[in-house]
């Protein structure tokens, strides 16, 4: 079945860093998008950062600029999220989602993880 499971979360202090990841399963990563989504606590979701398919297109929320770094390894069906600098403000569950859609009004293909806590605090 399709899966998509984060892990590399947990507790940091401010200043500190965690690396998440998010293994996929049942689909062709290859194929899709990746993003890091996120989700504080009281708050709705925010998008946090993006890479393309092929790893060499990436985005980031002006937040998050200069401290995050996405990436992936195909090769291993991961995406990583390299959080540095971390803020009590970062704290949130993490998601990781996969996105396809190769033409407008064909299929669109979208999954989720089930999320990793990451809290900073002092």
């Amino acid at each position: 079945e399709v899966q998509l499971v984060e892990s590399g979360g947990g507790w940091v202090q401010p200043g500190g860093s965690l690396r998440l990841s998010c293994a996929a399963s049942g689909f062709t990563f290859g194929d899709y998008n990746m993003s890091w989504v996120r989700q504080p606590p009281g708050r709705g979701p925010e998008w946090v950062s993006a890479i393309n398919s092929g790893g060499g297109t990436t985005h980031y929320v002006d937040f998050v600029k200069g401290r995050f770094t996405i990436s992936r390894d195909n090769a291993k069906d991961t995406v990583y999220l390299q959080m540095n600098s971390l803020k009590p403000e970062d704290t949130a569950v993490y998601y990781c989602n996969a996105d396809l859609r190769r033409n407008r009004g064909g299929p669109w293909y979208n999954y989720w993880g089930q999320g990793t806590q990451v809290t900073v605090s002092s």
